[in-house]
């Protein structure tokens, strides 16, 4: 350990963890030893869902009804009775 507190990580153990320059880490005290992991950076929960998919198709109509793309279909059971020929 340097004077300013720096370790030198082996390579064989950056290469098992993923490790590259500039990757952080954190020491984590577990009892009377300390463990090292690569930190997870933490992400701050949205307040809403809004903006977080990407539409790609042509935009609705505000007045779009999403019950009218069931009307006119048979119910489930319906099909399953019918034998196929």
């Amino acid at each position: 350990m340097t004077s300013k507190g720096q370790v030198t990580v082996p390579k064989a153990v950056r290469q098992r963890l993923g490790l590259r320059q500039g990757s952080r880490v954190a020491f984590v005290i577990e009892g009377d030893h300390a463990v090292l992991r690569p930190a997870v950076p933490q992400r701050a929960m949205p307040a809403s869902g809004f903006g977080m998919v990407k539409v790609t198709g042509p935009a609705l109509p505000p007045d779009f009804d999403v019950a009218s793309l069931l009307q006119g279909e048979a119910s489930p059971a319906g099909k399953a009775g019918k034998a196929r020929r």
